[in-house]
């Protein structure tokens, strides 16, 4: 990887099924042998599924990483890595091995488009404790590209039961 060429990124990672922890340190390995160097990792976190809360619970993380892959690129990465681990897109929102979110490109803001089906920053990751709390863990100075809002602004932005619903494990 071009040093030059490297973006900082930030990842969502989270498993609810199978050996979760396993699932997520597999992902890492994965992710480093497709040039995603992985800079921080934060705690393993346990949320209940969403919006099943029938489902196993998850556990997520977010890392924060460097990578040279476009973002086109690196979701076709991320979703290869899901295959590989085992996951099945069947259902929104199923229980799975291995989910992969781009959170964060290098603070650009990329669109949906009908050639591309990626939005960054996450369109919802400003409203999830699995993801708002592990990513203060690593980087507590980031700002929402589009929100204009800091990464703190949106933790204390969450209710109390989503903040008493995570908890690192």
């Amino acid at each position: 990887m071009s040093e030059k060429l490297a973006k900082i990124i930030f990842l969502s990672i989270g498993s609810n099924l199978g050996n979760k922890k396993k699932n997520i340190e597999l992902t890492k390995y994965k992710l480093e042998k497709n040039d995603i160097k992985i800079i921080k990792s934060s705690n393993d976190y346990e949320t209940l599924s969403w919006p099943n809360l029938k489902n196993p619970k998850f556990i997520n993380i977010v890392v924060k990483a460097k990578t040279s892959l476009s973002p086109k690129n690196l979701v076709k990465k991320c979703i290869a890595i899901e295959k590989q681990l085992g996951r099945k897109r069947k259902k929104k929102n199923d229980p799975r091995s291995c989910d992969i979110d781009i959170i964060d490109y290098d603070k650009k803001i990329v669109k949906n488009t009908k050639n591309q089906d990626l939005t960054i920053p996450h369109p919802k990751m400003h409203k999830r404790n699995f993801v708002l709390i592990p990513f203060f863990e690593v980087s507590k100075t980031w700002i929402h590209p589009l929100k204009k809002i800091s990464i703190k602004e949106l933790v204390n932005s969450l209710k109390t039961e989503d903040l008493r619903a995570i908890k690192i494990i």
